[in-house]
């Protein structure tokens, strides 16, 4: 399997790698991937790659079975397979990913109600809740949001077990997206520390670093979504 270096560090913007193999439809699979593959609602990663007497652009990254699939942007030579390449990150891009990320872990916390769905895009976010009646006070909820935001709570990441998440299954808050299992360990994002941890859940994307970094969020649509789901988007100012 690919070397995922983003569940590492976020903030890594180039990084050098090997060709591990091509695709029949011409994606690049590396042994060591600084982008991001498509899943759990945020989009993969764009970016470049560059190699000696070559580059191309990468319009998205989607998941592979042994690992993350760089998918060109347009048609052009290719690198041989064993060709050390380098990865050049869309970096605006995916730390707007980011902050919107951690900001939709913010909404899950404001709203403490079972997340039927989700997306993630580079200037708003939503989640679909379980919620039969939509929130009493719309701006109530949005001054909450951004009071969370403005507490500047460090983000990180950490490593439980699969026994563990079962032995705790009040971690996972998503209804439609349940944890990767299979490699033995489930990936935790906390938000905050201690005692004053606002949010930990399970998840394998990208986030900012603390959540000052988010900068001010303004509610969007509250729609209704069939009998049980209201759909709420946020959006970055």
């Amino acid at each position: 399997m690919s070397e995922a270096l983003w569940l590492e560090d976020a903030y890594v913007r180039e990084a050098e790698a090997t060709v591990r193999a091509v695709t029949g439809e011409g994606g690049l699979i590396l042994d060591r991937t600084l982008f991001y593959p498509t899943g759990g609602g945020q989009p993969g990663d764009s970016g470049r790659l560059l190699w000696e007497g070559g580059e191309i652009g990468i319009a998205t990254t989607v998941k592979g079975e042994t690992g993350p699939v760089l998918v060109p942007a347009e048609p052009a030579p290719l690198p041989r397979v064993g060709a050390r390449v380098r990865q050049v990150l869309d970096w605006e891009r995916r730390h707007r990913h980011m902050r919107v990320h951690t900001a939709l872990h913010l909404l899950s916390v404001v709203v403490p109600l079972p997340v039927t769905g989700g997306a993630i895009g580079a200037e708003k976010g939503r989640l679909d809740f379980d919620m039969a009646e939509p929130p009493e006070d719309r701006d109530a909820l949005e001054a909450d949001l951004n009071r969370l935001v403005e507490a500047d709570f460090p983000v990180g990441a950490e490593w439980i077990d699969e026994a563990e998440l079962d032995a705790n299954p009040g971690l996972v808050k998503t209804l439609s997206v349940q944890p990767p299992r299979g490699a033995g360990r489930i990936r935790l994002v906390r938000i905050g520390l201690g005692e004053a941890t606002a949010d930990l859940q399970p998840c394998g994307g990208t986030h900012v670093a603390s959540t000052a970094e988010i900068g001010r969020l303004r509610l969007g649509k509250i729609e209704k979504k069939g009998q049980q789901n209201r759909r709420i988007s946020l959006h970055l100012v």
